[in-house]
This record gives structure tokens, C-alpha cells and sequence, in this order.
């Protein structure tokens, strides 16, 4: 078995070596020779990054070991890097168009996808993604699928991992925006979209501001995912309506704790802003009690009572308010104010919740609140949610520094959660069973290492799951200031990678990477052989959005053009190297065209692009892909058709003309 980059006798010697030079000039020695001391030398390394380099670097034709999808914010898709060498391996097209991939400019089947996205008649073509979230069997990632949130516009999309394409989109019927989304439970039965500012609900609805408490408020829907079909069943999917707080992240209960849903809220306060009237702002008013509300809410009791008790709001079945809080499926617990990360620990017995205004994390017991539940409160909030005591269900508190934010988990007992203000990362221990299985004194600050600059998320390897696998944590760091060549005023986040395999206060940074596509907030990361994408489709003709070979696949030697009566002239075309069939397409002015392409190739990698310049078209066709577009060939002219992809040698020869012969009453 090849020995992994950590086991080399090269980085151990390199890692154990002390000293540090400051500039170029002074000599270290690296232990691995005398044109890498030159090297080292030269660039003025030390043996710190001499090691750092070792351990990420990945030599042509290596696989890297971890596959992170990160959210990319409001570009709207998800990127794909690998770990450790920190490469962009691609992005996949999500919520915007995007041309190398085909995806909306053009081809009907990513078209459609993108339409059902839509609302009240405006075709969105932007998202702003949060929160991935990959598919779960038993709380553990099974690499089958990945869902991701549009905080903008209320959307959640699934994505099938087996060719790393959005299959999905569905709009939120309750709700213009949100942001907790998408959280799923451990068994991918629900996909959690938690709402965040609170709105009258149903797409469309009005009430004045002064309404607020009346007639705002919050929800969290539960999409129901059937996994045979790899979709969201809309009919089978449910809303929760909640008071006006802004409810935000989500995380399902696993192990102890399954069936609950733990969901931050922040702005009990309900303050509505309103600076220009000489209000407080958001920021001020959002922020004046010492403790906001976690919503405690069970999923499982919730399934069933939708079935009797629920309602239609704007078509999509909502459980009112008061029909939570009689069935007792609602509950609340006071957190600290200000909170955004909620995280469930890998067995499920605690749900650590991070106060951004409080330096402390705090520990709620799930079990404790399974008691309390049982037991009974007469606390309720304004509108009737039971509040359940404070100290009756919190485990612990530990103080970790300013600002923190998120958590993440290892398989060594150590929790990892990001501190924004202090722009750190701390390591600390869980309490309980992890404390006795590792040693390790319980619900302790460990170790805290800085990075560049003002952390947000943070992600460990599977650090969310019910089995972390530890290693390797990316800091998602929102600014960068100095770390990269200056691009002008706009400057591009720092991922930033360390090595967490050591124990104790051993946490270094080993790498920056800049993402200059947008704002990425969340990602999680994998194991790479979990996932088993195909490298060409299974079958010639296969359209990736129906799962199946199309029925109008085109055959070799069936390609075909055909004029119908009603001003239709439908094409049958076929693409390999280096040619398409047919080559010559010719249409009338203000003829609709219907186009359907097959790729025919079998080789891996050997991938075609059909662009129709002047009319916004561009696909990709993958191995056996089939696709289709459509589209009104308004403007006469003659236009070149081509491949965009480098395919071959004769790449610049793989053209086509398509001939759109004016009317006879054109121009007039």
C-alpha cells in the first residue's frame, strides 16, 4: 500500500527540524537534500512550510483524498475542491446560468429546471447559496446526493452525485427568502429549510409593518425527499408556521436525539427597524434581551399531525401555530442572544448552540430536554410556545473567546468551533462519554489557532455526521485583506486549511486559497472513495433529467430534418469526433425550431459543446448525453454552429451552418 504524505520519512524530517529564518539569506537545512535546501533557501522557507508544502502537495495523476462541496454564495452554484492539495476541481450549476456546463443558456431540460425555481412570474437567474448538505444513511454521508439552499429567493436544489447535476429546484411557497436551508435528517427522509426574517406568510402576501406582531411571522418547511426518485416530493412536504422571530440554522437530531430538530432564532425582540423614521436599526433592536429562543420542534410527532391538522397557505400544507403548540410539537429553550450556528454532536446527546455576542458555547442535553419536555412548564412566550427552564436543560458552558459562530466535530473528542471577532479556530473537548473514551478532561478549552481573517463557517472531514473522521478543518475566512495579489477594491474570501490529525494544542495552518467567485458560507467534506460518479452516461441517448434514455435519442444514421405543417422544422442530430450530423440546417424566418442531439461518444473525457452564436445557446454534451433545445429562428442570417469544447485536432473543423432564409416580407 503506498504510504500516505504524513508517513514519509521526508516530511518527518522536515517536520522535526527547529529553526526559523525570518528572510532569504539564512541557511535550514530540510533533510531533503541539497536542491531542496537550495530551494528552501532561495524562497526564504521554513521548515514549517517546507512540511505544510509536503502535506498538501499532490503530484500529477494523485487523487486527493477528501472531496469538499462549498457553497459559493451569490455566484448561486456549489464548488467542488479537493482535499488536501486545496484544488478547484469544478463547480457545479446550480441557481445561475452558466455555459460550460450548458446549464440555462439554451438547452430546454436545464431550462425547465430552472423555471420551476420561479416565482410570481420573474425568471430568477441568480441564487445566493448557503448550506450544503449531503445525503445521510444512519447520520452518516452515503455520497449520493447534495442539497443546497438559496437564502435570496426560498429555493432548495438537489443535486444527483453521480454526474454532479442539478436535478431539482423548488420554491418555497411560504416565504420570499430565507437561510436556514438545507439541513437533512439522518436518514435523508427530510430536507430542513428554516426560515429566517419573518414576513406574512405565502408568496405574495401584504400586511403593513405595524402589523408585525399580528400578522408576521416565521416557518420552517420539512420537503419530503423520496430517494428511489431522487426528488423532493412537494405533495408530501409540510410547513410549520412560528412566531415572527427570525429563525435560522437547523440541525436534525441522530442517536439520542432523533426525531427532534434543534433551530436557532434570533430577534425576539421583534424590533422592525426603521432607522429613517428614527427607530432603532436591526442591528441595535435585534439585540436588546440577554437570551434568545432554540426551537426545539419533533419532527416525528410533526408528521403525523400535518395529516389532521394541517392547512393550505398559498397551496402548501402549513401547521398553524396553535395547533403546534396544543400537540405539542413546538417547544422552546432560552440560548444566548444573537446565536447562529446550532450543532449536533456525532451520538446525538447534545446540541451545542454559539451566541455571537457571549464568548461562551453552551451545551443543551438532549436528554435533559426530553425531561423537561415530559415534565411540563407554564412558561410560555407571547404567543403560547412553552419555554422550557434554562438550567434545566443546559450541560455545560465553556468560554472559548469572541465572536463564536459554528461547530464541527472529530473522531478524537474534540469539538472545533470558529471564533469571528477573535478570527481564530478553538479546539475543545466534549464532556460525557467522549471525555471517558478519549481521556480527556471534559468541556475544556484546548488550543486556538488564528487565521486570515474574520472566520465564518468551518468544515472538518465529515465533522457534522455521526462519524467524523477528522484530519483535515477548512476555516471559511471572509476577508483576505493581505493574503493574495490585490484584484482592486473587490477581494476574494481565504479558505484556509489545517491539519487537526495531531492532538493537543498542534493545529497548524498549512495552506490559503483564494475563492474569487463569490461569498461561500458552509461546505462539508467527504470521503472521496464514497463517492462513485459515472464517467460517461450509461447508456447512449441518456438524458440526465429524466434518468433514462430519451425516446428522441438520436441513432447513427437516423439523423434526420423534418419541416412540419405548423412551422415547425424539428432536427435530429448526432455529435462525435470531430463532426455534427447533419451539418447543414435550413430554416425560414420566425420558424420554431426543436433540436435534439445525442453525443455518441464512449470515451471518457470527450466531451462536445453546440453554441448557435446570436441566439444564446450554448450546451454541453457529455459521453451518451442527450439534449434538446428550442427556440424561434427570428433573426435571418447565416450562423455558425461549432463545438466550444477542444475535443480533438480537428476541433476548428467541427462546425456547422445553420441558414435561416429570410421571409419575403422582412424588413418591411
Amino acid at each position: 500500500m503506498r504510504p500516505t504524505l504524513r508517513s514519509t520519512a521526508a516530511l518527518a524530517a522536515a517536520a522535526a527540524l527547529l529553526g526559523c529564518p525570518a528572510e532569504p539569506g539564512q541557511r535550514v537545512s530540510t533533510g531533503l537534500g541539497a536542491k531542496a535546501d537550495q530551494i528552501a533557501y532561495d524562497r526564504g522557507l521554513t521548515p514549517d512550510d517546507v512540511a505544510a508544502a509536503l502535506k498538501t502537495y499532490m503530484p500529477s495523476g494523485r487523487i486527493d483524498d477528501h472531496i469538499m462541496f462549498a457553497s459559493s454564495g451569490h455566484a448561486g452554484q456549489v464548488l467542488v475542491i479537493g482535499l488536501p492539495s486545496m484544488r478547484l476541481l469544478r463547480t457545479i450549476a446550480v441557481f445561475t446560468p452558466e455555459p460550460w456546463q450548458g446549464w440555462g443558456v439554451g438547452g430546454k431540460e436545464s431550462m425547465e429546471v430552472l423555471a420551476h425555481g420561479s416565482a410570481g412570474g420573474k425568471h430568477l437567474t441568480w441564487g445566493d447559496t448557503h448550506h450544503p448538505s449531503l445525503s445521510e444513511t444512519n447520520g452518516v454521508y452515503d455520497g449520493e446526493f447534495l442539497f443546497i439552499g438559496d437564502k435570496a429567493n426560498a429555493r432548495v436544489a438537489v443535486i444527483d452525485l453521480r454526474d454532479f447535476e442539478t436535478k431539482q429546484i423548488v420554491k418555497n411557497p411560504l416565504a420570499t427568502s430565507d437561510h436556514g436551508g438545507a439541513f437533512v435528517t439522518p436518514n435523508t427522509e427530510w430536507v430542513v429549510e428554516g426560515g429566517q426574517y419573518a414576513a406574512p406568510l405565502g408568496v405574495g402576501t401584504y400586511a403593513p409593518i405595524e402589523e408585525y406582531d399580528q400578522r408576521y411571522r416565521g416557518y420552517v418547511t420539512f420537503w419530503k425527499f423520496d430517494r428511489k426518485k431522487g426528488r423532493i416530493d412537494v405533495e408530501r412536504s409540510f410547513g410549520m408556521e412560528l412566531p415572527p422571530y427570525w429563525q435560522d440554522l437547523a440541525d436534525a437530531g441522530k442517536g439520542e436525539s432523533d426525531g427532534l430538530i434543534f433551530m436557532n432564532s434570533f430577534n425576539v425582540e421583534r424590533a422592525t427597524g426603521g432607522v429613517e423614521s428614527g427607530n432603532p436599526p436591526f442591528e441595535a433592536g435585534a439585540s436588546q434581551r440577554d437570551m434568545d429562543y432554540l426551537h426545539i420542534i419533533d419532527l416525528k410527532k410533526a408528521a403525523e399531525v400535518v395529516q389532521r391538522r394541517g392547512v393550505k397557505i398559498n397551496g402548501f400544507t402549513t401547521i398553524p401555530l396553535q395547533a403546534s403548540i396544543e400537540e405539542g410539537l413546538l417547544h422552546f429553550a432560552p440560548e444566548p442572544k444573537s446565536p447562529h450556528g446550532v450543532d449536533v454532536t456525532p451520538g446525538g446527546e447534545y446540541a451545542i448552540v454559539s451566541g455571537k455576542l457571549d464568548p461562551h458555547v453552551t451545551i443543551y442535553s438532549t436528554k435533559k430536554i426530553r425531561e423537561a419536555i415530559a415534565r411540563g412548564t407554564s412558561n410560555k412566550d407571547p404567543y403560547g410556545v412553552p419555554v422550557l427552564d434554562f438550567d434545566a436543560v443546559v450541560e455545560a458552558q465553556v468560554e472559548l473567546g469572541l465572536g463564536p459562530l459554528h461547530t464541527q466535530f472529530d473522531d478524537k473528542g474534540y469539538a472545533y468551533t470558529s471564533l469571528f471577532l477573535d478570527t481564530a479556530v478553538a479546539r475543545w473537548t466534549l464532556g460525557g462519554e467522549y471525555a471517558k473514551k478519549h481521556g480527556q478532561a471534559p468541556w475544556s478549552l484546548v488550543t486556538k489557532t488564528p487565521v486570515q481573517y474574520n472566520i465564518g463557517h468551518l468544515a472538518a472531514v465529515e465533522g457534522d455526521s455521526a462519524s467524523p473522521g477528522g484530519g483535515w478543518l477548512v476555516a471559511m475566512n471572509k476577508w483576505s485583506i493581505d493574503r493574495f495579489f490585490t484584484t482592486g477594491p473587490l477581494l476574494p474570501q481565504n479558505f484556509q486549511l489545517l491539519d487537526i490529525s495531531e492532538p493537543g494544542e498542534t493545529m497548524p495552518v498549512l495552506y490559503d486559497m483564494p475563492i474569487g467567485v463569490g461569498e461561500p458560507h458552509y461546505a462539508q467534506i467527504i470521503r472521496a472513495d464514497k463517492l462513485k460518479p459515472w464517467e460517461v452516461y450509461p447508456e447512449v441517448g441518456w438524458n440526465p433529467m429524466t434518468g433514462q434514455r430519451d425516446p428522441n435519442a438520436t441513432e447513427k444514421g437516423k439523423e434526420r430534418i423534418v419541416r412540419r405543417d405548423d412551422g415547425v422544422v424539428e432536427i435530429w442530430s448526432t455529435v462525435v469526433r470531430s463532426h455534427f450530423t447533419p451539418e447543414h440546417v435550413k430554416v425560414r424566418q420566425g420558424d420554431r425550431v426543436i433540436w435534439h442531439l445525442t453525443s455518441l461518444e464512449r470515451a471518457r473525457d470527450a466531451t462536445h459543446g453546440f453554441c448557435i452564436g446570436g441566439y444564446n445557446i450554448n450546451l454541453s454534451l457529455e459521453p451518451g448525453e442527450y439534449a434538446s433545445i428550442e427556440f424561434v429562428a427570428d433573426q435571418p442570417g447565416v450562423f455558425q454552429f461549432y463545438c466550444t469544447e477542444f475535443c480533438s485536432a480537428l476541433h476548428l473543423e467541427m462546425v456547422g451552418y445553420l441558414l435561416v432564409e429570410p421571409t419575403t416580407d422582412a424588413g418591411k
